[in-house]
């Protein structure tokens, strides 16, 4: 897997390349190595998001996604060393790639909220691949617009019901918790418009799952929640900050979007390349066609254009200067760019590209849902659009 088309590994763009983070990258491909020699059968989604964690948090991968006062690498989340992970695993595996970010992503809510009890009972069990974490925001009327979810929560006594459902949840049905965003309601106001966060485990009475099919291997369904009670101490931050949390918390792992679609079109290069240079048409290489050559020109100069965005995004994320610009246009154009690596992955190689099994087919289901999730690319077109005709200040 490692060649000259994943653009000097994933590091030829990182100013300097820290110590650190080679090191990382060394580990990160040994550990794609062993995973290769695992062969997980990703056709049994749930069975192989619970190997992929297994495997994630025996080779401390998951360290990357919790703080270091409760287990991980570093102090603070690091935003580069997440891309980085998150580049290699889907160059992978898009499902490996889902597994490993879906423990931060459930997760980090507790973080930026500083709900201490809660994350010292959790953010351990994270690491170590014990909890595995689902993220439940999105709703059938709330998906661009997440202000405009259903799901109530109420104050009962000492305890907080929550009723509502959930849709497109990443690990429904695997996860042994959620971190779960509601309209907080006071009785008789059904229309107060403050938004809380709660743990929820997934044993809890009342929690349903109902599984939903997407077009790439993904456990994923709707959350339903019937009158369903958990201790007031599980709720995430303070009454009304829920909004900002589930945006800070989109915020934090938006850039590495990106990354993953940089990993995605990293292994979709390195098969049109190779099929370019076998296939012999006309009597020659179709790597000798100088149309074939010239539009991998584009797409590979655009692809590493797409990196530096991604990384400047993430390192400035990491300095505590990024900006909303900045870490759309990474997820943006990473994205996007991807789709079309890919679509020419399978253009070039004919009839097999659109085969079920060959590694273009797999990629093209893949990518196109990053494309949505995390904010829609029209949605971060509207935030690039937005910074360009801000009032100065």
């Amino acid at each position: 897997m490692d060649s000259p088309y994943v653009m000097e590994r994933s590091l030829g763009l990182i100013h300097g390349e820290p110590t650190n983070l080679r090191k990382l990258e060394a580990r990160l491909e040994d550990f794609c190595e062993l995973v290769r020699g695992e062969g997980v059968d990703e056709t049994d989604e749930h069975a192989a998001t619970r190997r992929y964690v297994e495997l994630l948090a025996d080779a401390q991968l998951l360290d990357l996604l919790v703080p270091g006062e409760h287990g991980g690498l570093n102090p603070e989340v690091s935003a580069t060393q997440v891309c980085l992970a998150r580049q290699w695993l889907a160059r992978e595996s898009g499902a490996l790639d889902t597994a490993f970010v879906m423990q931060g992503l459930g997760s980090f809510p507790l973080v930026l909220a500083g709900a201490a009890t809660l994350a010292k009972e959790i953010l351990p069990r994270v690491r170590t691949g014990a909890t595995i974490c689902g993220f439940a925001i999105t709703e059938p009327e709330a998906g661009s617009d997440v202000s405009n979810m259903k799901t109530t929560a109420r104050v009962v006594g000492d305890e907080i019901q929550l009723d509502g459902m959930k849709w497109f949840i990443s690990n429904a049905g695997i996860a042994h918790g959620y971190s779960v965003f509601a309209r907080e309601v006071a009785a008789g106001d059904e229309g107060d418009a403050t938004y809380s966060a709660f743990w929820v485990s997934a044993d809890t009475p009342g929690l349903r799952v109902v599984p939903q099919r997407v077009i790439a291997p993904h456990p994923i369904g709707e959350v339903h929640f019937d009158g369903v009670r958990v201790p007031s101490s599980n709720r995430i931050g303070a009454r009304g900050q829920g909004l900002k949390l589930a945006l800070s918390n989109l915020d934090q792992f938006r850039p590495t979007v990106g990354a993953a679609a940089l990993g995605l079109a990293d292994r979709a290069l390195t098969c049109t390349v190779e099929h370019l240079q076998n296939r012999v048409q006309f009597g020659k290489p179709l790597a000798k066609q100088q149309g074939l050559r010239f539009a991998l020109a584009d797409l590979v100069t655009a692809h590493t254009a797409a990196q530096l965005l991604v990384y400047r995004a993430a390192g400035a994320k990491d300095r505590g200067e990024a900006t909303s610009q900045q870490v759309a246009m990474g997820k943006l154009f990473a994205t996007e760019t991807a789709q079309q690596v890919i679509d020419r992955a399978v253009q070039s190689l004919g009839g097999r590209g659109v085969t079920v099994g060959e590694v273009p087919e797999r990629l093209y289901r893949e990518i196109r849902a990053l494309r949505i999730y995390e904010g829609t690319s029209e949605i971060q077109k509207l935030v690039i659009a937005r910074e360009l005709f801000r009032p100065p200040a």
